[in-house]
C-alpha cells in the first residue's frame, strides 16, 4: 500500500481534500446568506403583513366614528326638534300672556274713564 500512495499523490490527495473542505465551507456560507435573505424577506413581509393589519383596524375605526357621529348627528336632530317645539309653546304663552295684559290694560282704562265725572265745558 505504500507504493500505491507514494508522496506526490498524498499531495494530491491532501488538496483535493483541503479543496473540498473549501468548497463546503464556501457553499454553507452561502447556504447562511440565503438563510439570511430568507429571513430578511420573511421580516419584510411580517412589517408588511403588520401595516396592513394596521390599516385594517384604522378603517375599521374611522367606520365606528363614522356610524357614532350619525347616531349622535340623528339624536340632536330628534332633541333639536323637541327644542323647536319647547321654544314654539314658549312663544305661544308669551304671545297669550301679552294679549291677555293689553286686555287688561284696556279694561283698566275703560274703568278709569267710567268713573271719572264728566266736565261739561261752559261757554264763555
Amino acid at each position: 500500500m505504500k507504493l500505491l500512495f507514494n508522496s506526490q499523490t498524498r499531495k494530491g490527495i491532501k488538496g483535493y481534500i483541503l479543496m473540498l473542505s473549501w468548497g463546503c465551507l464556501l457553499i454553507s456560507t452561502c447556504t447562511l446568506a440565503s438563510d439570511k435573505q430568507t429571513l430578511i424577506q420573511k421580516a419584510d413581509g411580517a412589517r408588511e403583513q403588520s401595516r396592513e393589519i394596521e390599516q385594517d383596524q384604522l378603517q375599521k375605526a374611522r367606520d365606528a366614528a363614522g356610524e357614532t357621529q350619525a347616531r349622535e348627528k340623528e339624536l340632536y336632530n330628534k332633541m333639536h326638534a323637541n327644542d323647536w317645539e319647547a321654544k314654539q309653546m314658549k312663544k305661544a304663552k308669551q304671545q297669550f300672556n301679552e294679549r291677555e295684559s293689553r286686555e287688561d290694560k284696556y279694561l283698566r282704562e275703560a274703568r278709569q274713564a267710567a268713573s271719572k265725572e264728566r266736565k261739561i265745558p261752559k261757554p264763555i
